[in-house]
């Protein structure tokens, strides 16, 4: 029976995914900045957002075990104080080199949270509400891409762009000193249990689940996409239909995080849903999500009618959101509850590198192919991959008769 703290849990955590989130995207907002200020490359732009994936992706393995090793909530805590101090670092970078750097630091602060705060979520919400809960916090992420593009634009078209990392900072620090007074610590549905396992026995215990492979494909591949419109389409729109960095910032996250939001609702709500009268409800509802997300990214790149390109926008964005909410609840599916974090530390891994690679071969291919052509093939990419959640159903089946 669900108690009051557990969607307490939630409220808590949806501001930190905000922040997570905000601090991490911000950052693409004010690339034209950047370039005019630091004298940046196209191919340095990419590299920056390619540092903090890619360095991200190298500690979420780890990142995820710490969580099942020493408890999520106090990764979670030690995670925002992190990436809230690098963030302020970031208003003292003089040049590439210590924004690259800066950047990695922040990939190793935040790989920590996304895998500890599913599994918590998870932990105080069963079958009967946790697309629901992980929907409502996921919807956190979106408010902070949100307020990345258009607010942090808008900062620093005013106000400078050091005056971002200041101000982002140092609300997150605040935030961190305040959160472990408000955050409960026992779940009520089991405690916070700690694996005695170590690193590698947990993980090969994860990768010996058939069912887990296509779950991490699809992941790597919506994550291209994800990462694709989050690194680029501002600057896709500032240079295709003339806008000013700080509509283009809007625009290129407006359509898409709202209508993301509505999906989350949807999804969740599906998700459950589904998951009461089938065991195979919420694949279900994942695979339909990816089917209506992947055409209308690729008629994203191709539209030439402003108008045209933010609806595709938004319906992208609805079957993303209907496609995120249920990824932990199918994992929880898949693998053992002391497993949770590591296994979507696993899921980061996948999905974190894959994106910094489509953001770096994005700014690389950016003046030959264009950057409506890379969106195009990547929406192709992510609905043939969606089929391979369906082999899930068998490949659990296979793996207890064997």
């Amino acid at each position: 029976m669900l108690t009051r703290n557990a969607w307490w849990i939630v409220a808590l955590l949806w501001v930190v995914a905000l922040l997570n989130y905000l601090d991490r995207q911000v950052i693409f907002s004010l690339f034209p900045l950047l370039r005019a200020d630091l004298g940046l490359t196209d191919m340095e732009l990419g590299m920056l957002g390619t540092a903090f994936l890619w360095i991200y992706a190298a500690a979420s393995p780890l990142a995820g075990y710490l969580g099942d090793r020493f408890g999520h909530r106090p990764v979670i805590l030690l995670s925002l104080l992190m990436w809230s101090a690098v963030t302020v670092c970031l208003a003292l970078a003089g040049g590439f080199r210590s924004l690259i750097a800066t950047r990695a630091l922040m990939g190793i602060g935040e790989a920590c949270y996304i895998p500890s705060a599913l599994a918590l979520i998870s932990a105080w919400h069963g079958p009967q509400t946790r697309s629901r809960a992980i929907g409502l916090h996921q919807s956190g992420i979106y408010a902070g891409i949100l307020l990345g593009g258009f607010g942090g634009a808008w900062i620093g078209e005013n106000y400078g762009w050091r005056t971002v990392f200041w101000v982002l900072g140092a609300v997150g620090i605040a935030y961190a000193a305040l959160l472990p007074r408000l955050l409960p610590r026992t779940p009520a549905l089991a405690p916070d249990r700690t694996s005695s396992a170590a690193f590698l026995p947990t993980i090969r215990s994860i990768l010996r689940k058939p069912a887990f492979w296509p779950v991490l494909a699809v992941f790597a591949v919506m994550s291209m996409a994800s990462w694709l419109v989050y690194a680029w389409m501002p600057l896709f729109l500032f240079e295709k239909f003339s806008l000013s960095l700080s509509s283009a910032g809007f625009v290129a996250t407006f359509f898409v995080q709202v209508a993301s939001v509505a999906g989350i609702l949807l999804g969740g709500w599906l998700g459950d849903t589904s998951g009461r009268r089938s065991a195979r409800g919420r694949l279900f509802t994942q695979v339909a999500g990816l089917a209506l997300a992947a055409p209308f990214l690729s008629l994203s790149g191709l539209a030439s009618d402003a108008w045209v390109l933010y609806a595709a926008l938004a319906l992208y964005g609805v079957g993303r959101g209907i496609y995120d909410c249920n990824v932990m609840p199918v994992l929880c599916e898949i693998v053992n509850e002391e497993e949770r974090s590591s296994a979507f530390g696993l899921l980061n891994f996948a999905g974190t590198f894959s994106g910094g690679l489509i953001a770096l071969l994005a700014g690389a291919l950016k003046s030959t192919l264009g950057l409506g052509m890379i969106l195009g093939a990547v929406g192709l990419a992510v609905l043939g991959c969606s089929t391979l959640l369906l082999l899930i159903p068998r490949l659990k089946a296979k793996a207890a008769a064997a």
